[in-house]
C-alpha cells in the first residue's frame, strides 16, 4: 500500500499548478468561509449514515466538524512537515477528504489525531530525505521486477468506485528469495516507493480522469493460493506486520474493500492474528472467501469485468501475464530461479537465436561458490569457474 512532496527537503514536487482542486475553500465573499465549510461537511438532521460513509465530508455531526475545524487549523498553523504529512498523495486529494481520514483513523479525538499526525511524521523522516526512492532499485538494491518474481504485487486499475485496484499473492511468496536479494529494510524501502510513486501517482490520474472521485482509497484483492503453513514463519508474518504498521500510521483509512480469496482453512486462526494488526474499522472491510466461484462473483460486484484479470474472473490480461510483462526496458524475457546448493546443482535455459543472456546472482551463502556456462549442445564452456561471493 503518499504524496505531497511540496516540502523544501523532499526530492520532488508533486503539487499541481494551474488547477486548484475544488474541496480547497476559499472565501469569495458569499458568507463566512467557516460558515461554507460547516454546510459541506455536516450531515442534514435526521439524516442517517452507512458505516462506509462514517466520518466522510458531508457526513459529520456538529463535534466533529469542531474537530476538523481545530485540526485544519493546526495544519495550516504548522505547516512544514506535518502538513506534508497529512497531504501524504498531494493537494489533488482536496482539504476535506485528506483532513477528514486522519480524524477518522483516531475517531475524532483531537489530541489523538495530533499525536498520530506527529508520530506519521517521525516514521517518513528518513524515507521522505531519500525522496522515498523514485528508483526502486535504490530500495531493494535489484529491480522491482525480480522482487515480484518472489512475491508477486501489482496495480492495476480500478473497482468500480474508483479505488486503486491491488492484487497481492502472498500464497507463493518466497521469503527464502526474497533474502537473497534484499533484505527487510529494502522491502520496507520498497514499500515507501511503492505508497508514494506508485499509488499515488495512480490516485492522482484517477483524478484528473475523474474530478468527482474523491476518496483516495484502494481495493486490495489477497490472493491465498498454494499458501501453506511453513510460509507463515515469524519472517513472513514480520514483513506483513511491519508494512500494515506503515500504512495504518502514515496512509490511514485508505482501505476501500480487501477480498482474501483461495483461502485455506488453516488461515482462520492466523487471519485473528494478522486482524489484530489492523484497526477496528479497516478488519471490518475484509471478506475472507475460500469458494473460488464466490470469490469471482463478488470481486464482479465490485469490478469490472474488463478491469479484472480473467485469472479473477474478468476478461482482462491474466495477472500473471501482467507481472511477466514488467521487465526491465530492454529485455524481451526474465528467468528467475531459486536454489538451494549444497554441492553443485544444474540449471538449463534456451536461448534462441540472436537473444543474449545476462546472468545475475544474488546468494545469502557464506562460503561463496563458483559459476560456469557451458553450451549443452556443443559441449564448449562459455563462462568456467567465475567465483561467487
Amino acid at each position: 500500500m503518499t504524496t505531497d512532496i511540496t516540502e523544501a527537503v523532499g526530492a520532488m514536487n508533486i503539487k499541481t499548478n494551474g488547477s486548484a482542486d475544488k474541496d480547497q475553500l476559499t472565501n469569495n465573499g458569499e458568507g463566512t468561509e467557516e460558515s461554507k465549510l460547516r454546510a459541506r461537511l455536516g450531515k442534514p438532521k435526521n439524516q442517517e449514515t452507512s458505516p462506509y460513509d462514517w466520518g466522510t465530508p458531508g457526513e459529520l455531526t456538529e463535534a466533529e466538524v469542531d474537530c476538523f475545524i481545530k485540526f485544519r487549523e493546526q495544519v495550516e498553523g504548522r505547516g512544514g512537515e506535518f502538513r506534508a504529512t497529512v497531504y501524504s498523495f498531494g493537494e489533488e486529494e482536496g482539504e476535506l477528504y485528506a483532513l477528514c481520514r486522519w480524524l477518522r483513523a483516531r475517531k475524532f479525538v483531537y489530541e489523538d489525531v495530533i499525536k498520530m499526525v506527529e508520530e506519521a511524521t517521525e516514521c517518513r523522516k528518513a524515507a521522505r530525505i531519500k525522496g522515498f526512492y523514485p528508483e526502486p532499485v535504490d530500495a531493494l538494491g535489484c529491480d522491482s521486477s525480480l522482487f515480484h518474481t518472489q512475491y508477486p504485487q501489482l496495480y492495476t486499475g480500478n473497482a468500480k468506485n474508483g479505488a486503486v485496484l491491488f492484487i497481492s499473492k502472498p500464497g507463493v511468496l518466497n521469503v527464502d528469495g526474497m533474502e537473497c536479494i534484499t533484505n527487510l529494510d529494502g522491502i520496507l524501502k520498497y514499500h515507501w516507493h511503492a505508497m508514494i510513486h506508485d499509488f499515488g501517482s495512480r490516485l492522482r490520474a484517477k483524478k484528473a480522469q475523474d474530478p468527482n472521485f474523491k476518496r483516495f482509497e484502494c481495493f486490495c484483492v489477497l490472493d491465498l493460493e498454494h499458501l501453506t503453513t511453513s510460509q507463515l514463519s515469524s519472517r513472513a508474518l514480520s514483513i506483513v506486520k511491519e508494512q500494515s504498521f506503515i500504512d495504518s500510521l502514515c496512509f490511514p483509512e485508505t482501505m476501500s474493500k480487501m477480498i482474501i480469496v483461495n483461502a485455506p482453512r488453516f488461515f482462520a486462526a492466523s487471519w485473528q492474528l494478522i486482524k489484530g494488526w489492523l484497526d477496528a474499522r479497516t478488519a471490518n472491510k475484509v471478506e475472507v472467501i475460500s469458494s473460488k466461484s464466490v470469490s469471482e462473483a463478488k470481486l464482479l460486484e465490485l469490478v469490472d469485468a474488463d478491469v479484472l484479470p480473467s485469472d479473477y474472473g474478468g476478461k482482462f490480461t491474466d495477472s500473471k501475464v501482467i507481472l511477466e510483462s514488467h521487465i526491465p526496458k530492454g529485455m524481451t524475457r526474465q528467468n528467475s530461479q531459486l536454489f538451494y546448493v549444497r554441492s553443485n546443482v544444474t540449471h538449463v535455459v534456451d536461448v534462441k537465436a540472436n537473444e543474449k543472456m545476462e546472468v545475475i546472482i544474488f546468494t545469502n551463502s557464506t562460503s561463496g561458490g563458483k559459476l560456469s556456462i557451458t553450451d549443452a549442445k556443443q559441449g564448449t564452456v562459455i563462462v568456467g569457474g567465475v567465483g561467487i561471493k
